[in-house]
This record gives structure tokens, sequence and C-alpha cells, in this order.
């Protein structure tokens, strides 16, 4: 099971404070739009995502079909083939992926702390 790219999504009180905090720990805007409330900040190959007022927990995100830097890889996991896998060993699937569609799609899990997990496949 690939996973794809790893980063977590955090939920921010102030976007503007919070960007000036991790770009003193050396991030820089990989993406996203400041003037929407959502940005992606990397340093090296960390990734995190800084959100105001988008949802309520930080949130651990993988990318299937994505490197670090969000290019295409050339073999992935498709997000459908995950789900079912997961589904087949008994995990509960918070909100589910279409598993007849194609291409872009997503789903939630949640770990037994109650730790949101996003699979987000973007291609």
């Amino acid at each position: 099971m690939k996973l794809g790219a790893f980063s977590v999504s955090l939920n921010v009180g102030d976007i503007h404070k919070s960007k000036a905090f991790y770009e003193n720990l050396g991030f820089q805007v990989f993406g996203g739009n400041l003037a929407q409330n959502w940005i992606i900040m990397k340093n090296e190959s960390c990734i995190i995502g800084l959100f105001q007022g988008m949802f309520e927990k930080n949130i651990l995100t993988f990318n299937p079909g994505w490197d670090e830097n969000a290019k295409n890889l050339e073999s992935f996991t498709d997000i459908r083939d995950i789900q079912k896998q997961l589904k087949e060993k008994g995990m509960k699937i918070l909100s589910e992926a279409d598993e007849a569609g194609e291409g872009p799609a997503h789903f939630m899990i949640e770990d037994p702390d109650g730790n949101q997990i996003l699979i987000d496949q973007h291609r």
C-alpha cells in the first residue's frame, strides 16, 4: 500500500501569525491561497498545511500519486484500492470515496485516539 506524500494539516486561529511562526522555523510557502485562509508550507521534506476556519481538528494527510514536491509518481496505489484494503481489515471509513469512480477522490478514517487521517488523491 503506497500512501504517497505525507503532511500535517493544522487548524490555526490566525493564519498570518502561524505563517510567521513556521517561517521562523525555516518553512517556506509551497502552495495554497493566503487570501482564502489556507497555505501549504515546506521545510525540506517536511510539509504542513495551515488552515484557518476550515475544520475543527488537526488532520494527518496522505496524497496517493504524489511525492513530497506534489509531483506525480509513476507507480502508486489508487485511493479506491487503499479504501478497499482498509475495509477488508475491518477499519471504519468516516467518509468514503466512490469505489466506482476514477481519478481524484478522498476518504477519511480515524485512529483509536480520534486523530483524523485524510487520504486525498489529486490525480
